[in-house]
Parts: structure tokens; sequence; C-alpha cells
């Protein structure tokens, strides 16, 4: 999950710019300017200026500015309402003629501006009203389409590993992201629901209220393994094992922890994934025999096939010593990226939840740095270097000493 830079630099004082134009045509006569530097406005018209439009993103020094202080004068569950509010007034989010195109454009400004808020002031969503205001916001904005297995194309497999200019400073793994972006964006899907699972453990107050989350997701995953889904599965085991969450050993002691294990072992790095490879040609071979479509889903835990292509591709020359192209390697590569192809075009047996499917794509999740403070906030650090950083996050996160 990409983090906003930091807010430090930008309050400098010899550098901050306080001008909350932003190409925004400010038309509203209850904001106060001079020489373009806002110096005071009726709290209606403040919140107005922290809700993007198509053309207008808030300043970051504005976003900080206002959410720090508007809690001196709104709870931040009620400021979240009315954002809700303005969003779906300003944009006509309600009208059914509204533009899909017109919403995709606004949407991910929207959940810019929550993610800032969620990753600066995490503990304003440990209240169930602000979560419940939060998902009401993120509903009326998001129309965005799934991050799909179905849409990762063969070539992407080989066109994330095509070479590019060793001076191109912008170099990655995944080379032109325009033909790489759905196999890119399954990875992001990975990476997100990894923090989700974090974050929805480490969020709740109660020790009781954490230990049935982590139980509810080990059942998850559990599911997950016995119907193929090992992307998932492994995403969810990830979300589990990170340290903000495996240092709740106060948590975790209520959890019965067997099945958990048993994941645990499954999916075991060892021996390059030994168990999993073993249970992905099981799963592979009931496929191949299924007489329903639920026997039949085979979804890779694709980071895993991603860097066995890459290593084949790396570790096997291209051309032989007399200029031919080598095509034994490349038998090789198509057998395994054709396996991938016929596991995609399986039809979901399961009925689409869109309520499920809107939490699972715009839940806000926490950053590492939100994590941390979250779980020293509900279980104290336990050394002085854990206290160190609580003391630090708190600092940064909440301002506090």
């Amino acid at each position: 999950m990409p983090q906003t830079p930091s807010l430090v630099a930008m309050f400098d004082s010899g550098t901050i710019n306080r001008n909350l134009y932003q190409s925004k045509e400010e038309v509203c006569s209850e904001l106060y300017f001079q020489d373009n530097n806002l110096l005071s406005g009726s709290l209606e018209a403040l919140i107005q200026h922290l809700v993007p439009s198509v053309d207008y993103y808030p300043d970051r020094t504005y976003i900080f500015t206002f959410l720090l202080s508007s809690r001196l004068f709104i709870q931040p569950f009620e400021l979240m309402a009315k954002v809700c509010h303005v969003c779906v007034e300003q944009q006509r989010l309600n009208d059914p003629g509204t533009d899909k195109s017109h919403i995709r454009k606004i949407a991910p400004k929207i959940l810019q501006l929550l993610t800032e808020w969620t990753e600066t002031f995490p503990c304003d969503f440990r209240d169930e009203r602000m979560m419940r205001n939060l998902k009401d916001t993120a509903h009326h904005v998001t129309h965005g389409d799934e991050e799909r297995l179905h849409y990762i194309g063969p070539e992407e497999f080989v066109q994330a590993f095509v070479q590019k200019n060793p001076l191109d400073n912008n170099e990655n793994c995944f080379g032109d992201k325009k033909k790489t972006q759905n196999l890119e964006a399954y990875v992001e899907w990975f990476n997100r629901l990894s923090y989700l699972v974090a974050t929805e453990i480490c969020m709740p107050v109660k020790k009781k209220h954490r230990a049935r989350i982590i139980e509810f997701f080990i059942d998850v995953a559990r599911e997950c393994f016995n119907i193929g889904n090992f992307n998932s599965l492994m995403a969810i085991i990830s979300g589990m094992n990170m340290s903000p969450v495996s240092r709740l050993k106060k948590t975790w002691a209520k959890v019965k922890t067997a099945k958990f294990d048993i994941l645990e072992h499954q999916m075991d790095p060892s021996s390059n994934f030994y168990n999993y490879r073993t249970a992905l040609r099981g799963a592979a071979q009931r496929s191949l025999t299924a007489h329903s479509s639920r026997e039949k889903i085979v979804i890779p835990f694709c980071s895993l096939l991603i860097k066995d292509i890459y290593f084949l591709n790396e570790g096997c020359t291209s051309r032989l010593t007399n200029g031919h192209i080598n095509f034994e390697k490349f038998w090789e590569l198509a057998k395994q990226v054709s396996e991938f192809m016929a596991w995609k075009q399986v039809e979901c047996p399961f009925e689409k939840d869109r309520k499920i499917l809107h939490y699972v794509q715009t839940a806000p999740i926490f950053s590492e740095d939100g994590l941390y403070l979250a779980s020293y906030e509900n279980e104290s650090p336990e050394n002085h270097i854990e206290k160190d950083r609580w003391k630090s996050l708190r600092s940064a996160l909440l301002g506090r000493v």
C-alpha cells in the first residue's frame, strides 16, 4: 500500500504553502482569505473545502490541519457523516442518471482523502459509528471494477520480465505497466487483503473482539484452502503473521490455534514451498476430474507463480551458443502459463454478494505505522525498542508525546 509522503517538510516554516485554491474556483463567501491564505471560515464551509471534486483536491497541509483541529468543534464520526453528505450532494451520487465515468473520476480522490485520514488519525476509526459512516461514504463513491484473475492475459507473464533500458531509474520487475496492469493489480489485491486482515484484527480495543476476528479469518482461510483459493489463503496468513498482529500475545492466548497451525504448515515456505506445491498439484488433479464448478477452482499463489516464471526465464538462456532460440525453455514456460489459463477460465460457482465485494474493495486499511500504533495501544510495548517506536508513532500520527 503506497504511503503518503511526510507532512514534516510541508510544514517547514520556510516553505509552508497555505495556498488552498488548488485550481478549485472558490465561491463560498463563508471562507475568508488574505493573500491566498485561508484565515477563517464557518465550519460548514471548511468541511466543503475538505471534499474533493473532479478537478480539485485539497492541499495536504489543509487536510491535516482541519482534521486535527476539527475535533474541537465536531466529533470525527459526525464529520465523516457530513463529508459523506457533501460528497453525495455535490457529485449527485444518488442520481441514477449520473455518468459512471464521472464517478470513476471522483472516486479515487475521495478514497485518497479517506486513506490519508485513516493513516494520519487511525484511532478515529475505532468508533463503530465512524466505521458505519465511512462505509456509507465509500459505498456512494465506489463503482469500480473488481481486481479479477480473469482479466490477466497470458502475455503479461512474459511482458513482466521484458528487459527495460538499464539507465531507466524507474525500472521495476513489471516492465511496462500498461502491458502488465492486470497482473500488477492482482498482486496489489493480495497486498490489500493482507493489510485488511491485519487492520481488522488490530482495530478493536477489546481483547475478546480481536480474538474473535482472528478466529473468523482462520475459518475464512480454511475455506479458501478447501476450495483451492491459495492466493487469498496466503494473503490472509500473511496478514495474520504481520508483526503488529503476531506480537499481540494476550490476544492470541485466547485463540484456538490448531486450525491455523495446520494452514501455516500447508503454506510453509521451506523447501521451496513443498507443501503448498503438493496441495496445488492435488487441487489441479481434482479440477481435471471434477463434476462441479466448485471442485474445479484452482487459484494459485500468484506471487510465487510470477517468481517461478521469472526464475525460469532468468535461469535458462533464450539463445543457445549456436544462435538457435532455446525452444525447450519456451515449452516449459508455455506449459506453466497454459495451466494458469485453464484455471482462470473456470466459472465462479458462488453468487456475488455486493455488500461483501464492496467491503473488501473499499474498507479503510491502516498503513504499517498505523498497524503498529494500534497494536501498541492495545497491548503495551514489551521492550525499549518497542517503547521508543510507540512514542515516535504517537508523536507522528497522533501529535502526542
